[in-house]
Order: C-alpha cells, then sequence, then structure tokens
C-alpha cells in the first residue's frame, strides 16, 4: 500500500495523458519530452540545482563528517558522550523544526537567501548522518595503526591520509551515498531557506506545480527516474553494510 502511488505514477508515465489516472494507450512521448529538453525550464532548472546542491552537500558533508568522526573518536568520557548527543540533534530534529531555525539564523545575521543558503542547510543535516556512518569504521580501526605509522617516521598528515582514511573510506562512501540522497528528498529545510530570488530544488518545484492546480506530466517519468535511482543507491549502501557485517564477523 505504502508503495502503490509510486508504482502508479509509474505505470502512467508510460502515457502521453495530461491527467493521472487518464490511460490513452502506451507511448513514450513523455520520457522522449524529458530526455530531449520538451519540457519547460524551470523544471529543467530545478532538476539542475537538486543534483548540484546534492552532490555538493553530500561532498562538503562527508569531508567535514569524516573529520567530525575522527575527532569524536579521540575524545574520552563525558565529552564523547556530549558530543556523539550534540551531533545526534540534527537527526532527531524534525525537518521543519530545523528549517525554521536556519530561516531564522539566516534572518538574524542578515544572509541574502538562495543557492548559498540552501547548501549550507542541507550540509548542517547531512554531516551527522556521514559521521553515523563512519564512526563504526573507526571503532573496527586497530587504534595502534595510527601510532605505529608515527613511529615509523610517517608526519600526522601522512599517517591520516595513508592509514585512517584507507581504513574508513567505505564508511565515506555510504555516507556520501546517504547524504546525496537526503539532499534531493529534503523539501522542509529547502523551502524555508531558498528565499524569493526565484531558486527552485526539484521539491519545491512539484509542490509549486501542484499548488497551481495540476502537475507538469513530463513530472511522472521524472519520479520514476528519480526512484529508481534513489533504490539503487540504498540498495548499494545495504549490500555494502552486509559485506561489512560479513567481514567484522
Amino acid at each position: 500500500m505504502l508503495y502503490s502511488p509510486i508504482l502508479i505514477i509509474a505505470i502512467f508515465s508510460f502515457t502521453e495523458a495530461k491527467v493521472l489516472g487518464n490511460w490513452t494507450g502506451f507511448s513514450l512521448d513523455l520520457y522522449r519530452n524529458l530526455f530531449e529538453g520538451g519540457v519547460s525550464n524551470s523544471m529543467l532548472r530545478s532538476v539542475e540545482n537538486t543534483l548540484t546542491i546534492g552532490i555538493l552537500a553530500a561532498i562538503l558533508s562527508t569531508i567535514l563528517g569524516s573529520i567530525a568522526a575522527i575527532g569524536i573518536h579521540n575524545l574520552k568520557g563525558r565529552t564523547r558522550q556530549a558530543v556523539t548527543f550534540v551531533n545526534d540533534i540534527p537527526m532527531l530534529n524534525p525537518d521543519i523544526i530545523t528549517g525554521i531555525s536556519l530561516f531564522l539564523l539566516f534572518v538574524g545575521l542578515g544572509v541574502t537567501q538562495g543557492y548559498t543558503t540552501v547548501l549550507l542547510a542541507h550540509v548542517t543535516f547531512c554531516t551527522p548522518y556521514v559521521v553515523l556512518s563512519v564512526m563504526p569504521k573507526l571503532q573496527q580501526m586497530n587504534p595502534n595503526i595510527y601510532e605505529a605509522a608515527l613511529d615509523l617516521g610517517a608526519t600526522p598528515s601522512q599517517a591520516l591520509w595513508k592509514v585512517i582514511v584507507p581504513q574508513i573510506k567505505p564508511g565515506m562512501i555510504s555516507g556520501f551515498i546517504l547524504a546525496f540522497t537526503l539532499s534531493i528528498d529534503d523539501f522542509a529545510v529547502t523551502l524555508f531557506t531558498k528565499g524569493n530570488q526565484g531558486l527552485e530544488t526539484l521539491s519545491t518545484f512539484i509542490y509549486a506545480d501542484a499548488r497551481k492546480g495540476g502537475l507538469t506530466p513530463e513530472l511522472r517519468p521524472l519520479m520514476t527516474v528519480v526512484f529508481l535511482v534513489v533504490l539503487i543507491l540504498l540498495a548499494v549502501i545495504n549490500i555494502r553494510t552486509m559485506k561489512s557485517n560479513k567481514n567484522k564477523k
């Protein structure tokens, strides 16, 4: 039942009917319009913004999250528990609370809202998930490897890049994929931080399009493609997790 609406959208993406639910015969015209540029410029810009923000947010959050995970891993006692608790807050907060908080922060600082604020907002709520992905790899790592590298003449930066990073790379990759998935899926945080400069991501474009009384037909094949991409990414994450668990055993 939960996936039936997605299945319905996928089925009716293979007909050129303007109204969802009206089958006028099998056709690939909507897919042809989607991939050959026969759609509105605003829709194409929203897709472009979604992908670029998602990729940049995933890269930045992966870097910040990996560094933060290493720092948290090296903390001790109550300090580590306190920092871990603070890291978990963005994941436990409802998206709308995070969006309103960031909106008030940007307004209070006098920052013009637009592409940059949306990117910063996505990095903010994606980074804790990267920390969560990298931490298990750090816990599995032999704690003496880093010190052994230093004893053998490596500098701290060399030991970081040649010893620690290869050990946590699977967690970084999983964190990157998860951050990208969360970014392209987000609506509430983006809505509160995009400002009024005309910036639209795919989620906000669909929201605005629906408020006009209907959805652009080409959104049906686009949603099908996005669902398949996200499904593949989640499958990759789960397969990597299963392999990691087997190796740990």
